[in-house]
Parts: structure tokens; C-alpha cells; sequence
């Protein structure tokens, strides 16, 4: 593989990933095992011991991810299923019901989703910030109406479970599904690697997902991931993800990828990460994830915080999210100040770092929305030293999404 002019085949990871995996009490996955023998270099990460590289390196592994397909343990989310305790047996009534059941804590329409169809959406507290972000599912079969797939983020799900199963009350019950594995396979390769592995996985379309077979056993497989590549998401029960990790691997396109690469690669997708990017004082506007607040619950205003958001779809914002390329000088890290053209500092860094795509240092931030303008030249500090930067669209690299036709 040819590499960018000046870098070499590794990388430091993200100081996220830099805690030493050093305590016992630390959750392993699945696939633990498999990570150590292939040599990852384990970190703590969100409660687990998770690889943050292998040997070949995050640059090498973010390069192979955009050119072939990286397979990325992900164990450490939250997938569950939310099931409606008594159904009426009418596909649609019994959606809408347990769709009732969790629309107060999100923004997104979950009753208007189709049969294996996914969403992405916020839960949202009553000041309108963001408490996470996740994934809520309607299955395919017409046996599992009433119920739905939903994944959150790993530092947050204890609570978000709390909420979901708050919500549901004895109408229906939160099974947690994270005991099992969770692998994401991401790339432009990913999809006729995994459809030699599980048939019926490249007839899914971006933001769809089915029950498929792999060897006889039941997995759940969507299209979907964090990468801004084309990729698959794929939950398998905890005694068969190994033996389909290393189908995986044994496929020559495929390259095992860490914590390190799955972040390079989501900050040139322009995607942002709770706990960083976005927190529970920011809203859905100011994150630019504004397509997230869908329309028939924006009219309704029947959501935490709809009075804030529907101020600041009007115009009423202090801050924006917006991505910058960083013209000269080092990576722009979490937390460096943004200055403006005068040296007054207007905002800070939320996610920054070389882009192995672009060859270049690019990061997201917050700034007042009059210097959001792409083409407002910045400055940011880091070291005590003015960088020049500039704002630039979102993403920085192209999303590569499979969308099939609506039949």
C-alpha cells in the first residue's frame, strides 16, 4: 500500500484511547480473545479493554478501511430490544404502540418507520441538550411487531436503559442484547465480503437492517455504521462471534481495525461523538444534526426541550458546529481554542486530528454563527501558537451510503 508523502505506517492514538489497560475489573467482549491474538494493543475504553490499534498501525488501518474493508469490534454498545408485553397481533397497532412508548424521550419519528427500517435519533432532556445518540429500529418480520432494535452509545447506556425501561413501565420490557457481539464491517468492499458470509446482507439498503443466517445461527445485520464508508453492523450471539470474526478476516480484503482508525475515520465523516462533540448541553441544532428532529414531531412540539429547538430552527442560536481545515502547523486537539481574525478566542475544538485521507490536520468545533460561514478564515491555538484554520464543509471526506430505490 503507497502512503501520503511524510507519513509513516502508525500513528499516536486520540488521548481518549490512551488510558493503560491496567484494571482487572474492566469488561472484556467476545472477541477479547481474538484481539490479543492478532496483537491489539489494548486499552480501557467506556468500562471495556478494547483494542485500540494492531500491528499494522491507525494509519494503515483508516487507509485500508476507505480502500477495502475494516472489520471493528463494537461489543461495547448498547444494543437491546424493547418488546410490547401484550400485542394485539395488527403489525400496525402493536408498532404504534411501543413506538408511544419511547417518542416522549427522542426526537425522531419512530411510529413512521417501516418494517426494517432504522432510524437515528436523539433522546433529549427537558432543556433540550442531548443525553445520547442512538439507533431505533423497526424489525421485518411480521412476528416481531411490536418491538424495536435500538443501540446506544457504550459510556451512556446504563442510563439511557434506565430511561428506556422507565418509559415502557409494564408495558413492555428493555432486553439487553450487550452480552452478545457486536462487529462492524466498513468499507467499499464490505458488502461482498459479508454477502459470501451471511447471503442476503448486500440486498439491504443504507439504514435497513433483517434477521439473517450465518451457519445456521440467527444474526441481526443492518446497513449501517460510523465510518461515512458503506458498511455493516452485525449482532451475533456471544458463542459463534468468533468463529465469525475470523470468517471475516480469512477474507483477504478484510484488515482488523481499532478504537484508534473507527475515530480517525468518523472525524473525516463530519460525525460527531457524544461525550465530546456533543453533550447534554448541546441541542440537536447547534450539533448540526438538525435532519435528526424529525418534522411531524417538530410540529408537534410533543418532545423534551421542542420550545428551545423550535427557537433555534428559527434562528435563535449561539453556537454552531462547524468543520475546520487547519492550513499550517500541528493537529488541532480537544479543547484548543478558536480565535477569530482579531485573536479573540470565539470557541474551542470538540474533535481534531490528522486526516490520513486528506493528508492534512482537519477538526470540528463550536463558533457563533456569523463566523460559521464556510470560507471564514480562523485561527486556532494550540501550543500557545495561532494556527491559521478555515471553515470548510461537512463532510471532509465523502459519504459512500448504499441507497437502493424505494420499491
Amino acid at each position: 500500500m503507497r502512503w501520503p508523502a511524510g507519513l509513516s505506517a502508525s500513528a499516536h492514538p486520540p488521548a481518549e484511547f490512551l488510558d493503560p489497560l491496567t484494571d482487572d475489573a474492566l469488561k472484556s467482549t467476545p472477541l477479547t480473545a481474538s484481539h490479543r491474538a492478532l496483537g491489539g494493543r489494548m486499552v480501557a475504553f467506556a468500562g471495556y479493554g478494547m483494542p485500540v490499534q494492531y500491528p499494522a498501525g491507525i494509519l494503515k488501518e483508516h487507509l485500508w478501511t476507505r480502500a477495502h474493508a475494516g472489520a471493528f469490534d463494537v461489543s461495547h454498545m448498547g444494543p437491546a430490544f424493547l418488546e410490547l408485553a401484550e400485542r394485539t397481533g395488527d403489525g400496525e397497532v402493536d408498532h404504534r404502540a411501543v413506538a408511544t412508548l419511547v417518542e416522549p424521550l427522542v426526537c425522531g419519528d419512530i411510529r413512521g418507520l417501516k418494517p426494517g427500517q432504522l432510524r437515528y435519533t436523539l433522546l433529549l432532556n427537558v432543556a433540550g441538550g442531548m443525553v445520547d445518540d442512538l439507533m431505533i429500529g423497526r424489525p421485518a418480520a411480521p412476528r416481531r411487531q411490536g418491538e424495536l432494535y435500538i443501540v446506544v452509545n457504550a459510556g451512556t447506556k446504563e442510563g439511557d436503559f434506565a430511561a428506556l425501561s422507565a418509559a415502557a413501565g409494564r408495558r413492555a420490557r428493555l432486553v439487553r442484547a450487550d452480552d452478545r457481539a457486536l462487529i462492524a464491517l466498513q468499507g467499499p468492499e464490505a458488502a461482498g465480503v459479508l454477502e459470501a458470509v451471511i447471503p442476503g446482507a448486500a440486498a439491504l439498503s443504507f439504514m435497513t437492517f433483517a434477521a439473517l443466517a450465518f451457519e445456521g445461527d440467527d444474526l441481526i445485520v443492518s446497513r449501517s455504521g460510523y465510518t461515512g464508508e458503506d458498511g455493516f453492523e452485525i449482532l451475533s450471539p456471544a458463542p459463534i462471534a468468533e468463529r465469525l470474526w475470523n470468517r471475516l478476516l480469512g477474507d483477504a480484503r478484510v484488515a482488523p481495525v481499532g478504537l484508534g482508525a473507527r475515530d480517525s475515520l468518523r472525524l473525516e465523516a463530519g460525525l460527531p461523538l457524544y461525550g465530546h462533540d456533543a453533550d447534554a448541553t448541546t441541542s440537536p441544532i447547534e450539533a448540526g444534526l438538525a435532519f435528526a428532529v424529525s418534522k411531524r414531531r417538530s410540529k408537534a412540539a410533543d418532545f423534551p426541550g421542542a420550545e428551545r429547538i423550535a427557537r433555534e430552527q428559527g434562528g435563535a442560536l449561539s453556537r454552531l458546529r462547524v468543520g475546520l481545515r487547519i492550513l499550517e502547523g500541528a493537529p488541532a486537539r480537544e479543547g484548543a481554542p478558536i480565535a477569530d481574525q482579531a485573536g479573540v478566542v470565539v470557541g474551542k475544538v470538540t474533535s481534531g486530528g490528522f486526516s490520513p485521507s486528506l493528508n492534512a490536520p482537519i477538526a470540528m468545533g463550536y463558533i457563533p454563527p456569523p463566523l460559521a460561514e464556510i470560507g471564514t478564515r480562523l485561527s486556532v491555538i494550540v501550543r500557545d501558537k495561532a494556527q491559521a484554520a478555515e471553515v470548510v464543509p461537512m463532510p471532509f471526506v465523502p459519504h459512500r451510503y448504499v441507497r437502493k430505490p424505494a420499491a
